[in-house]
């Protein structure tokens, strides 16, 4: 099972489209995947579970975090073929205080352990921030996805990001990153494309347009290629899984 983190530490990038549509992807391309919900505003949630009954409800967190409840029974069918979805809770925004509670392991690991069993991708929508969670999240994937609008102020947050990874000894070399929310109007976005700035390696083909396709996915509560399969969108979300899963440091799935 290998594990891939979509994150930033800005909000409104772009993540929580790209964690669904590359889980959907993964999903309809034959393997079996887990996307877990880690954000508690719930985005990925209510994009793919339209059950919102009490049942549909995963348990507390602290439930979880304490052994008296498995992860698994928080698993839950999405609204996309061979993916399931662990759904976000309220008690999610308080996830680390409970991580202090319960040591200093990596929990986030023991979690995702049983789930190779069922299980050859897991996709973690991470809360836009740097957090005991983010460490734990950071530490186990096997990639972090970065989304980052061109312009200077993503480019100073990633920057942030990869003196977070380096000041906790996490690899530099799984985190990805992506041009997302690309508007063609704007020139400095053009010059970005062109001339990415110098700190950007391993950055990732291709980029995700600005476009109205992206934010119907409220509307049809669907990923992109479910109801706009031809759209600039839907083919750049396939370009950033071909380009995770291809060349010399491609997944393998």
């Amino acid at each position: 099972m290998r594990v891939i983190a979509v994150h930033n530490l800005k909000g409104g990038v772009g993540k929580t489209a790209a964690a669904v549509n590359i889980a959907s992807i993964a999903a309809a391309s034959g393997i079996p995947t887990l996307l877990w919900d880690l954000d508690a505003q719930g985005a990925c949630t209510w994009y793919l579970a339209p059950d919102e009954s009490p049942k549909a409800r995963p348990p507390k967190i602290k439930k979880i975090l304490s052994g008296k409840t498995p992860v698994g029974k928080a698993i839950r069918s999405s609204s996309v073929e061979n993916l399931d979805l662990i759904p976000a809770d309220l008690s999610f925004r308080n996830i680390d205080v409970q991580l202090e509670k319960h040591g200093d392991d990596n929990t986030v690991s023991k979690w995702l352990e049983p789930l190779g069993e069922d299980y050859g991708l897991v996709v973690l929508d991470c809360p836009p921030n740097f957090s005991r969670l983010a460490e734990q999240i950071l530490d186990v994937a096997d990639r972090v996805m970065v989304p980052l609008v061109p312009t200077w102020l993503s480019m100073h947050s990633w920057k942030q990001l990869q003196e977070f990874a380096e000041d906790r000894k996490l690899s530099k070399k799984k985190f990805l990153p992506f041009f997302s929310m690309v508007d063609r109007r704007k020139k400095l976005h053009r010059d970005f494309l062109e001339n990415p700035p110098a700190g950007l390696k391993r950055l990732m083909p291709g980029y995700i347009p600005y476009a109205s396709d992206v934010e119907r996915m409220g509307e049809h509560r669907l990923p992109v290629y479910a109801f706009a399969p031809r759209s600039a969108a839907a083919q750049a979300y396939q370009l950033l899984w071909k380009g995770l899963i291809t060349g010399k440091d491609g997944l393998k799935l």
